[in-house]
């Protein structure tokens, strides 16, 4: 054999090596294992803190209203004489996602009281809150938010208000947009 060829077949045999050499290498796989992560938070949570209450108050002649604004002022509408003592607009306590946008729905219908011990009632209408009532109108602010309602006491007669208390419920709708 020639000089010439043994170099060629030895060129041939290194280039054949380094081929395979070569495939052996690139052709490693590694699997990695990844994380994941999720977290379910509260988004939204309301409680009354105070309840809606009117006070202590007497009828007159011919009855009126009691006007509890959300600020916890109260007006005098017709004779009914507002006593003194405790009286308040509600208030809750609403938390959740920080600055997250929320609606307040007050009952649209008049809500019924009734006297503790006999069948008289009396209507308790016009809601009002702080912030309004409507879409979108509150934001909780660093995650919380106080929610102030107020709203107007009819009151009849003595005959048909007669001395005791009154009590009653209503819902009230808070919702996140």
């Amino acid at each position: 054999m020639t000089r010439t060829v043994k170099i060629f077949l030895s060129l041939l045999l290194i280039l054949y090596s380094g081929l395979e050499l070569s495939a052996q290498t690139t052709g490693q796989e590694f699997t990695v294992t990844g994380q994941i992560t999720a977290e379910v938070v509260a988004v939204f949570s309301a409680s009354e803190t105070s309840q809606l209450n009117f006070g202590k108050f007497s009828p007159g002649y011919q009855g009126g209203e009691l006007i509890l604004t959300p600020n916890g002022t109260i007006s005098v509408l017709g004779s009914v004489y507002a006593g003194s003592g405790f009286r308040n607009a509600a208030c809750f306590f609403l938390t959740g996602t920080e600055d997250a946008a929320f609606s307040i729905t007050l009952p649209s219908e008049p809500v019924v009281i009734r006297h503790e011990t006999s069948s008289k009632t009396m209507i308790v209408k016009d809601w009002m809150s702080i912030p309004a009532h409507g879409t979108g109108t509150g934001m909780l602010l660093n995650g919380f938010r106080e929610v102030h309602v107020g709203a107007t006491l009819k009151v009849g007669t003595l005959p048909d208000n007669p001395v005791g208390r009154y009590r009653g419920s209503y819902n009230i709708t808070f919702d996140f947009n």
